[in-house]
């Protein structure tokens, strides 16, 4: 039989502040790892600008050349490092030239993205502070990969506080065992999420927050899931007897994108010239509340 969640009087609190429009305030307390996977590259430069330290994943160096163009010489990473088998020879010698330390680690016992995490390990040292690590990548593509990575967050959610996977969709990350509290901006992310019990035979989950919560059900693979779930308010409680995935998709840019097209679309129906009014008017208001310079 699979046993409740347990309660605790203080849940964990999450919150996503490399997502807000202020992130390079927190930015020393956060390091990208940039996977060999597609990327939009508004996502790129925001998590780029909430971040310190930067890492470019063996392959991920190719993805981030290609995929910046012009804009390449703003984005000189930290570190490439990996087996290197997909690191192209020419952007190989474009990011040395710019001084970027390119390390060849052939353990083939450790995958591209754990050299890169044992790279953050390393920097930290002996300091009692841990970087937060976003991971640019990991959730589409090859399905072994997407795999490897859920286990490898899976795998890091005793050992280090804050480990995020963002794709072009969604931002994901690991629920360890416990109560949390999920505060979310409606602006940037749902409302579609969900929780799945990857990792655990099952989980007797408890949430609030959500479309179709759910009290001490079973989740498991074999049994109900929380997927294609809705948020409903801006705090979400989940209490989980095992370790669970939440995910929550990004409010998507084309929603304004075509808000914006749909509001241009109505101007034809309207004749220009009784538009002219009401733009005399608003100049002349202007300068009304406008002081005369001294």
């Amino acid at each position: 039989m699979a046993e409740e969640a347990t309660s605790e009087p203080n849940p964990r609190l999450w919150t996503l502040p490399f997502l807000s429009s202020d992130a390079f305030k927190g930015r020393d307390q956060w390091a990208l790892i940039v996977l060999n996977q597609p990327f939009p590259t508004y996502l790129f430069e925001q998590l780029w600008r909430a971040t310190s330290w930067h890492c470019f994943a063996d392959g991920g160096a190719n993805r981030a050349f290609d995929s910046l163009g012009s804009l390449r010489d703003n984005y000189i990473p930290d570190l490439i490092k990996g087996d290197l088998d997909s690191l192209k020879p020419s952007v190989r010698r474009w990011y040395e030239a710019r001084g970027v330390s390119v390390v060849q680690d052939e353990d083939q016992y450790s995958t591209d993205l754990m050299k890169c995490i044992n790279a953050i390990r390393d920097r930290e040292g002996a300091s009692s502070s841990q970087l937060g690590i976003i991971i640019l990548g990991g959730l589409s593509g090859r399905l072994d990969h997407t795999v490897h990575t859920m286990s490898q967050l899976h795998k890091l959610r005793k050992s280090r506080e804050r480990t995020f996977v963002v794709s072009e969709d969604n931002v994901a990350w690991v629920l360890d065992s416990g109560e949390h509290q999920i505060d979310v901006d409606p602006s940037l992310v749902g409302p579609s999420c969900g929780l799945l019990p990857i990792g655990v035979p099952s989980s007797i989950l408890s949430t609030s927050g959500l479309v179709w919560d759910v009290h001490n059900q079973v989740s498991s693979f074999d049994g109900l899931m929380s997927t294609s779930n809705i948020l409903e308010r801006n705090k979400v409680w989940v209490k989980t007897s095992k370790p669970i995935w939440w995910c929550v998709e990004f409010r998507s840019r084309r929603e304004n994108a075509v808000g914006v097209s749909q509001a241009l679309s109505l101007l034809p129906s309207f004749p220009l010239i009784s538009l002219l009014p009401l733009a005399v008017c608003g100049t002349l208001y202007f300068l009304s509340i406008t002081p005369p310079r001294s």
